[in-house]
């Protein structure tokens, strides 16, 4: 076995990986392919580059996305310290600077003195010693054959989309207007209210529109956390007013107005200078994303920085191929992290590479590894990714307080409930910190 861990894919998993067990003082070697080999949607040469959203999810204190992160910033995670140190406004939710952000974390694993940052595809996977494929949803056709084969059976998949990133320049700001749902934040949000007349054309349009047609071998399986918004508006002319165009707690803020439906878009950058329409993941065409998503007051003019796109996202059935530390049952010296694994989410997996890079870093000292316990926001997500739903139905799963267990879910009030379960996970959390190492 070799002296130091091998990891494939410099995403948010892997990058998360490679600088815990270098923190520890162990030995990375960390391949990511680009630029040599290049993605359906990655635009950097970037470590950690962020391409569906620039947001790392809610940071209310109450949420269980708030607590992921808070677990993370107590194990010293680089993908969350340079989301804090690059966020831009977007009322509760942690969203960052996406270059900035990833900038930050490619520079501080190429100045790591334990990283050697390699920049070249890996086709195969080196099994002497241990080695984590953190190759995440778009693993390159050579490597996925690969580890198809190692794994014996075919991947699982589902589809994930990009929203559409405008011109701030390019929007009407006589009929957008800034605030926050319900005031939370401090009016982050820029919102494109809706006449019924303006939201049925425009479901009617969606509707209608042209997609972007799937390969013959492949098949819609949608994750339901982040649909096409075609998708929805197929599924009723409700759907989307009850969902992310719901109006609720968006009324004027200086003419207290209620509308049938709000747009919402979010800063994308910390200069403003570009807005992301929130919900808005699509497979439509370029000419229709152009032409439908124009038909929303205030973006009649709007310029796109980038349209949406779809993309397959590959998982594995990890309940079914995983040990409880990550591990390939078959090949105890292969870890599996992020994506891959069927979390869904950056954060998430993030957490899941660390998790990976400390079993990995134990396995090479040869020294006991302890779970952290499920209690946390850390073991729920790995409990599951091992263990599975109960009716063996695995399908990819965000960190939600569905995860949890315990007495604190007998209390009647949310909130209150909420606060219990975050502040009984951070306080074993602190004990399971005292046995690393």
């Amino acid at each position: 076995m070799t002296s130091h861990v091998t990891i494939i894919g410099a995403g948010l998993a892997g990058s998360e990986a490679a600088w815990q067990i270098a923190e520890r003082g162990g030995r990375v070697v960390l391949y990511e392919m680009r630029p040599e080999l290049k993605t359906p949607v990655h635009k950097t040469d970037h470590c950690a580059e962020l391409v569906c959203s620039n947001s790392l999810g809610s940071n209310q204190d109450t949420s269980a996305p708030f607590l992921l992160k808070q677990e993370l910033r107590n194990l010293n995670s680089l993908v969350i310290r340079s989301g804090d140190r690059h966020a831009v406004p977007a009322g509760a939710a942690l969203a960052v600077d996406r270059n900035l952000f990833s900038a930050e974390i490619t520079q501080s694993l190429e100045r790591h003195p334990n990283i050697t940052l390699k920049r070249n595809e890996v086709k195969d996977i080196p099994f002497d010693g241990p080695v984590i494929i953190a190759t995440g949803p778009l693993t390159s056709p050579a490597l996925s054959d690969r580890i198809s084969s190692l794994l014996g059976q075919g991947y699982l998949y589902f589809y994930d989309a990009l929203s559409p990133i405008v011109d701030t320049n390019s929007i009407d700001m006589t009929k957008a207007f800034f605030a926050s749902r319900y005031g939370k934040g401090d009016a982050d949000y820029l919102n494109c209210p809706m006449n019924k007349e303006q939201y049925d054309q425009l479901v009617d349009g969606l509707c209608k529109a042209e997609k972007v047609p799937l390969k013959e071998f492949e098949k819609p399986v949608y994750f339901e956390g982040c649909m096409p918004v075609e998708e929805l508006a197929l599924r009723g002319p409700k759907t989307l007013a009850f969902g992310p165009l719901k109006p609720v707690g968006l009324n004027h803020p200086e003419t207290g107005e209620r509308f049938h439906a709000v747009v919402q878009l979010r800063r994308e950058n910390k200069e403003g200078t570009a807005y992301n329409l929130v919900g808005f993941q699509t497979k439509l065409t370029y000419p229709e994303q152009r032409r439908i998503f124009r038909m929303i007051p205030g973006l009649e003019n709007a310029e796109f920085f980038r349209y949406g796109a779809i993309h397959r996202n590959t998982f594995i059935n990890s309940p079914e191929l995983l040990s409880a530390d990550l591990s390939l049952r078959k090949n105890p010296n292969v870890w599996f992290a992020g994506q891959i694994t069927g979390v869904e989410g950056y954060v998430e997996s993030c957490a899941m590479g660390l998790v990976a890079g400390l079993c990995a870093l134990s396995r090479v000292r040869n020294a006991p590894f302890t779970r952290p316990p499920k209690e946390t926001a850390i073991g729920a997500l790995l409990h599951y990714v091992t263990e599975g739903p109960p009716k063996g139905n695995y399908q990819p799963m965000n960190v939600n307080f569905g995860l949890f267990s315990g007495e604190e879910f007998k209390i009647r009030d949310k909130k209150v409930r909420n606060a219990k379960i975050i502040e009984r996970a951070l306080a074993m959390q602190r004990e399971w910190l005292k046995t690393l190492s």
